[in-house]
C-alpha cells in the first residue's frame, strides 16, 4: 500500500481543499491527513482562528471518500515533533500545495524515509481566510 501524507488546517473546507485532497489521492492508494491542532491555527491564522474546532474538521475530512485517515495532531511546537509524525507515518509520498512555505522542512523529512514530495498546484479559489473575510467571521 503506497501511503501519501498530506497536512493542514482545513478550516472551512472549501473547493481548493477538496481539489488538493483529490490531487493528493492520486499520487497513492492510501491518504493521510495530519490536521493541525486548535492551538497551532490560531498561532499560524490569528485569534479569530479556527472557527471549527480540531474535532469538527476531523469529521468534516472523515467524510469525504477521497481521504482514508485523519490523524489529529497535539499542539506541536518542533520541527523535530513534525519530523518524528513522518517517520511514525512512514508515506511514500508527501503531497504539499505550490507555494505552501513549508516546502523545504517536508522535503527534508521526506529525505530521511526515502519518500518523494509532489507539488500539487494550487487551485485559484478563495481561501479560507478570504471566505472568512467575506462570511465577516474574522
Amino acid at each position: 500500500m503506497k501511503k501519501v501524507l498530506v497536512g493542514g488546517c482545513f478550516d472551512l473546507l472549501h473547493f481548493g481543499h477538496i481539489k488538493f485532497l483529490e490531487e493528493a489521492k492520486k499520487q497513492g492508494d492510501y491518504l493521510i491527513v495530519a490536521l493541525e491542532s486548535d492551538e497551532n491555527v490560531t498561532r499560524m491564522k490569528g485569534e479569530t482562528r479556527p472557527i471549527h474546532s480540531q474535532a469538527q474538521r476531523k469529521t468534516m475530512l472523515e467524510s469525504l471518500k477521497v481521504v482514508d485517515e485523519v490523524i489529529s495532531l497535539p499542539p506541536l511546537k518542533s520541527d523535530a515533533e513534525y519530523e518524528a509524525l513522518v517517520k511514525s507515518v512512514s508515506p511514500a509520498t508527501i503531497a504539499v500545495t505550490q507555494g505552501d512555505t513549508m516546502e523545504d522542512k517536508k522535503r527534508a523529512h521526506a529525505s530521511l524515509i526515502g519518500a518523494v514530495v509532489v507539488v500539487i498546484p494550487k487551485i485559484h479559489t478563495p481561501s479560507t481566510s478570504q471566505l472568512a473575510k467575506l462570511l465577516d467571521l474574522e
